[in-house]
C-alpha cells in the first residue's frame, strides 16, 4: 500500500507519496475539492496521513470518499517529525508525514462526529452574535457617558428601552440611530439561536441529565458534550479539566515546582461557560446549590474567591463527565464499580 503525507494549508497542499518500491513522488496542489479529487481519484487505495487543522476534516472526508484510508494526526506529537523541525519547510513536513505514516510513528487526533460539529457551529454563531451585541452596546454606552448621561442598570434585552427613557440630545440621537436600528434584528437572531439550541438540548439523550447539575443550563450542557464528543476518550474524570484548560500551568524540574494560572488549553467557550456556571453556584441561595456552594466557600476562605470559582468549575467538569459516563442522576450516588 502507498503511504502519503499531506501538509495541508489554506491555499495549497504539499503531497509526498512513498511507494513500496522506495519511489518518492512530490507535488504541490491547490487546496480545493476539485483539484484534490482530480489528483487522488486515479491513485490506488492508499494510507494518507495529515495534521489536524481547520481544513483537515473536509479534506479527510473528500479523500475517504475516493476510497483512501485517511489518518488525522495530532500535530503536537513531536516524534512524528523526527529532526525535521530544525529546518521547517512544507516539503520536509510532507515527507516526514509520509514516513511517519509508513512507520506508524504518529498519534491520532480525535475527529468530531457530524452531530457535534453541527452543535459547535451553532454555538460559535451564537457566540459571535452575542459578542457583536456587546460591542455595539458598549459603543453606545461610551457615547452616553461622554454626553454626561447615566444609564440605568439592566439586561441587554432591555437596553434599548432604558436608553429611550433618557432625554437624548438631538445630535447624539441622530448619530446613534444606525446602531439602534441594528439592535432589534440582532436581538431577534440571538433569541432564535437560543431557541434552536434549547430544542436540541431537549432532544439530546444526555443533555437533560447534565442540566440537573447546579448552574448548568442547555448551552453549557451542549457545549460540554460537543467538546468531549465521546466520553470513552477519557479514562478518568481527572483528565477532563486538563483537557478543558482548567488546571494550573506547571514548569517543574527536580525539586523546584512552579505552578501558574490555568493552562487555558482546549475549548475556550466551554471553559468560559463552566466558569459562569461556577459563579452562579456561588451566588445562588437555591437549596440545590448548597453542597457545591459550601464546598466552594471553603476553598474561597483558604485561597480567595477567584481561585474558588475555577475550583468549582473544575469540579463541575468532573461531575458532568461522571454523569455522562455512568448514565447517572445528580444527587444520587452511583453504585460502586466491580474491581
Amino acid at each position: 500500500m502507498w503511504n502519503i503525507g499531506l501538509d495541508v494549508h489554506q491555499r495549497e497542499t504539499q503531497v509526498c507519496i512513498l511507494t513500496p518500491d522506495g519511489t518518492v513522488t512530490e507535488h504541490r496542489l491547490p487546496t480545493t475539492r476539485a483539484r484534490l479529487t482530480g489528483y487522488f481519484a486515479p491513485l490506488p487505495p492508499s494510507r494518507i496521513l495529515l495534521e489536524s487543522s481547520t481544513e483537515s476534516e473536509w479534506v479527510a472526508q473528500c479523500l475517504e470518499g475516493l476510497g483512501h484510508s485517511v489518518l488525522v494526526a495530532d500535530p503536537s506529537f513531536a516524534p512524528m517529525y523526527g529532526r525535521r523541525r530544525r529546518a521547517k519547510t512544507d516539503r520536509r513536513d510532507a515527507r516526514a508525514l509520509a514516513e511517519a505514516c509508513a512507520s506508524g510513528v504518529y498519534r491520532l487526533a480525535h475527529r468530531l462526529s457530524a452531530r457535534q460539529r453541527e452543535v459547535r457551529l451553532a454555538l460559535a454563531v451564537r457566540q459571535s452574535l452575542v459578542r457583536t451585541r456587546t460591542r455595539w452596546i458598549n459603543q453606545i454606552r461610551g457615547q452616553l457617558r461622554g454626553a454626561g448621561l447615566r444609564l440605568a442598570r439592566g439586561t441587554p434585552t432591555t437596553f434599548a428601552t432604558r436608553v429611550q427613557a433618557l432625554a437624548l440630545p438631538t445630535p447624539l440621537a441622530g448619530q446613534l440611530a444606525p446602531l439602534f436600528a441594528l439592535l432589534p434584528p440582532l436581538q431577534a437572531a440571538i433569541v432564535a439561536a437560543d431557541q434552536q439550541l434549547v430544542a436540541w438540548a431537549g432532544r439530546d439523550p444526555v443533555a437533560p441529565t447534565l442540566q440537573s447539575v447546579p448552574g448548568v443550563g442547555p448551552l453549557t450542557a451542549l457545549a460540554f458534550l460537543a467538546a468531549l464528543d465521546d466520553v470513552t476518550r477519557f479514562p478518568t474524570a481527572r483528565e477532563v479539566p486538563a483537557y478543558l484548560g482548567l488546571v494550573p500551568r506547571e514548569r517543574s524540574s527536580g525539586e523546584v515546582v512552579r505552578r501558574g494560572g490555568i493552562s487555558k488549553a482546549g475549548n475556550a467557550q466551554v471553559r468560559w461557560l463552566l466558569v459562569e456556571a461556577a459563579w452562579r453556584v456561588l451566588r445562588s441561595p437555591a437549596p440545590s446549590h448548597a453542597a457545591l456552594r459550601a464546598w466552594g466557600e471553603r476553598v474561597a476562605q483558604r485561597r480567595g474567591r477567584r481561585i474558588a470559582v475555577v475550583a468549582v468549575a473544575r469540579r463541575l467538569a468532573r461531575i458532568l463527565y461522571a454523569l455522562w459516563r455512568d448514565a447517572g442522576v445528580y444527587g444520587v450516588r452511583a453504585p460502586r464499580r466491580a474491581a
